[in-house]
């Protein structure tokens, strides 16, 4: 080395600093430029990547919608859109997390295939990392945690994007060393992620390793002979992960240290553990995951795994395959609240037995009961004798003594349900009814809709009875708040039914039964007092006729209106059964129909999610 004398460092323009220049600072020499080409790979590195190299795949698009994963993906956001109202956020959380990656993976560079080495503490995934890139890009050594950030190297340009949502900084951003692994047609567009320990002491650590595992393509896991069967390893990563098998590698590092056959027991239980974790194995051709044994030291089994990965990376479907199983991860989280146990639904035997609950409720029955009496009623006023419609009129003022005075008196009042409790009992049976077999959450949405729905109902049914003149309809609403019974009883009259066109002929019918007896009897005293001759043959005969005649043609009238009082007692009661079903219809079927057709169509979509699963969740 040629020594630097202070004449020397006196040359320049006058400034007295080496070569003129101000800040003291020297190029000349061998030692010079070294430092200076230093100098120039270090800002290289650490520099970020230019706008112009990576700004093609920024505006790339992933892929053609094609194949079923677009469809799975819209038909996942439209379950989520449908069950927001019904579920909790928690619920659909992940379900939200994998459409928003999704959204973000398939904006970026589909060229790329991006592939994360994870591993425990001294499992040496460093040194594979450096093995596959041909250059010792991430540090080894003996000091633990030895890689504490994220390192990627990345085969071919344009990769920026998928590095920034990884978060890589830029200085831990690689190229493979000029080489063979560095030309290899089959690993370009590879995106390699060497990873901080999963078993890390520090926690932050552990945070970037499930950060990224969330976001690659792809993943290796590197295993120990010593570490394979950890159960942290098992437990929180590959057992939950056990949908991602295909875009899986499990690779058996460090086989040099194992003597004789020990390798392959050793790999045969590994593959032992991961079947009882639920991964699919790829062997003999089918899907799953890739499982070997290697020695990343020696190079023992790299070019094997190389050449597997660059046909992993040539087929340019792992992000697909990846975004493939999350949905399916996402899918099996919701199954719960989406498949019902059997064939939830509200049958036409479930709506019958409400309407009948609703009309026994408003008395629909008593109401065609009280229509038929009603209308008998009125046809022996019309038809009946006047002697007899004298009894009766003394009957109904229910003086002491009457026969109604006293069946009243001797009959104990009933205790039964209120219309209120009837009302309530009915919406809970018919709810309980179309909420049977579905998954919890819409369960509870029928329930809350049915139960919205009656509230006023039993109201709504006190106007309808009062509209259909119901007797004791009036009484209802204090029955309702008292606890007293609702069945109607006769204080209350419904209006009058129409008169047939034959009553006005049995109306003169029984007059002229009044007046024969009548003409009889006159006749009949006029010849006891004198004032008309004797024979008392014809007066009595005619007499006769009208005592005899007036209950015949009560009689005859009684069977004539039996069957018109009939019919318009159960037409009565049909009316007012139709009432009490279209107030309940409205109120409380419909909205529980409602809830059962959003279910049904959020059943749809989550069928369309899981139907082409890749996976078999």
């Amino acid at each position: 080395m040629t020594a630097v004398t202070d004449e020397d460092q006196g040359k320049g323009d006058g400034t007295g600093k080496p070569d003129g220049r101000a800040d003291g600072r020297w190029d000349d020499g061998l030692i010079a430029r070294r430092a200076a080409a230093a100098e120039a790979r270090e800002a290289e590195e650490t520099a970020p990547p230019t706008p112009a190299e990576d700004a093609e795949p920024q505006v790339e698009a992933y892929a053609p919608a094609e194949g079923p994963l677009p469809t799975r993906l819209d038909a996942l956001r439209e379950l989520v859109g449908l069950s927001r109202a019904r579920l909790d956020r928690e619920t659909l959380a992940e379900a939200g997390r994998v459409l928003d990656e999704a959204a973000a993976r398939q904006r970026l560079s589909s060229r790329h295939t991006v592939i994360a080495v994870a591993g425990a503490t001294g499992s040496g995934k460093s040194t594979l990392f450096n093995a596959l890139a041909g250059a010792p890009i991430s540090d080894t050594g003996l000091r633990r945690p030895t890689t504490s950030q994220p390192i990627a190297c990345s085969w071919t340009d344009g990769a920026a994007g998928l590095l920034d949502r990884l978060a890589v900084p830029g200085r831990l951003r690689r190229r493979p060393h000029p080489g063979p692994a560095a030309f290899d047609e089959a690993l370009q567009g590879l995106v390699l992620v060497d990873l901080p320990d999963h078993d890390s002491a520090a926690t932050e650590h552990r945070d970037q390793v499930d950060r990224v595992l969330a976001l690659v393509d792809a993943v290796i896991w590197v295993v120990d002979p010593e570490k394979y069967a950890d159960a942290a390893l098992h437990e929180r990563y590959l057992r939950p992960l056990a949908g991602h098998a295909e875009v899986t590698f499990v690779v058996l590092n460090q086989t040099d240290r194992l003597p004789g056959e020990a390798a392959d027991l050793v790999l045969d239980d590994l593959r032992r553990l991961l079947d009882e974790d639920g991964i699919a194995l790829g062997e003999h051709g089918e899907p799953g995951a890739t499982v070997m044994s290697l020695s990343a030291l020696t190079g023992d089994g790299v070019p094997e795994l190389r050449e597997m990965i660059g046909r992993f990376v040539s087929d340019r479907t792992a992000a697909t395959r990846r975004l493939s199983a999350d949905v399916d991860a996402a899918a099996a989280r919701l199954r719960k609240v989406y498949v019902a146990d059997g064939r939830p639904g509200l049958g036409e035997r479930a709506r019958e037995e409400f309407t009948d609950r609703l009309a026994e409720a408003v008395g629909a029955a008593a109401a065609g009961q009280a229509a038929e009496r009603e209308w008998r009623r009125n046809a022996s006023r019309a038809c009946g004798t006047p002697w007899l419609r004298l009894w009766r009129w003394y009957e109904s003022r229910g003086l002491p003594g009457s026969l109604d005075r006293m069946g009243q008196a001797l009959t104990p009042p009933e205790e039964e349900l209120t219309a209120r409790q009837r009302v309530e009992q009915a919406v809970r049976i018919v709810a309980d009814d179309a909420a049977d077999g579905l998954p919890g959450p819409w369960a509870q949405a029928v329930r809350e809709a049915a139960f919205t729905g009656a509230q006023g109902l039993p109201e709504a049914l006190d106007e309808l009875a009062a509209k259909a003149g119901t007797p004791g309809a009036s009484k209802r609403g204090g029955g309702t708040e008292t606890g007293r019974s609702t069945v109607p009883q006769l204080g209350g009259r419904p209006p009058k039914p129409p008169r047939p066109k034959w009553w006005p002929a049995a109306v003169l019918a029984q007059a002229s039964m009044t007046l024969l007896q009548i003409f009889g009897g006159l006749w009949l005293v006029g010849q006891i007092i004198g004032v008309l001759e004797p024979g008392l043959v014809t007066p009595a005969l005619i007499m006769l006729a009208g005592v005899v005649g007036g209950p015949l043609v009560e009689w005859a009238c009684a069977a004539a209106i039996r069957g018109p009082a009939r019919r318009y007692g159960q037409d009565a009661e049909r009316r007012l059964r139709e009432a009490a079903a279209g107030c309940g219809r409205a109120r409380v079927l419909d909205p529980v129909a409602a809830e059962l057709v959003r279910y049904r169509e959020v059943r749809e979509r989550y069928v369309t999610v899981t139907e082409f699963s890749t996976t078999g969740r």
